[in-house]
């Protein structure tokens, strides 16, 4: 994809800065959410009892999760790979940014906030691992699905 826009210096600048951020967030996002399913499945599994330390770890996924949206949303309104293409869907890769990315990691993000609203009305630390571990994972499994991978490598 090859994309021109028109801009002053300062305005590239910020874009760049919040198009790198939000790239570099990612990771540490995805690295989050990642600790969290597992360590979920892990309590779930052998039926441990749901600590401060895996609230704190599900928490932490929430959070980077949220602030990754929250960048996102910034950068799709005012990145030429974003609600300006909107009208191009005959093109996959500008349908990718445009459209399916952001629409599916809001539609992730609401799972992921979803299973962290049910594990607080769980009785038992089982019940806890098992929301968090269902709703983070459909979550990260939504969002590995739309990472638009050619823009990464």
């Amino acid at each position: 994809m090859s994309f021109t826009y028109i801009c002053d210096s300062k305005t590239k600048t910020m874009y760049d800065f919040i198009q790198k951020f939000h790239s570099g967030w990612a990771y540490l996002a995805l690295l989050l959410l990642v600790f969290a399913v597992v360590n979920s499945f892990l309590g779930m599994s052998s039926k441990k009892e749901f600590t401060a330390k895996d609230r704190k770890i599900a928490l932490f996924g929430l959070i980077g999760a949220h602030i990754q949206l929250l960048v996102g949303l910034i950068l799709y309104f005012v990145s030429p790979l974003g609600h300006a293409l909107l009208g191009e869907m005959k093109d996959a890769d500008a349908r990718l940014t445009s459209l399916e990315h952001p629409l599916i990691n809001i539609i992730a993000i609401i799972l992921i906030t979803i299973g962290w609203s049910k594990h607080k009305k769980g009785e038992t630390g089982t019940a806890k691992f098992k929301s968090i571990a269902i709703f983070y994972g459909i979550g990260l499994l939504l969002i590995l699905s739309r990472i638009p991978w050619k823009l990464w490598f």
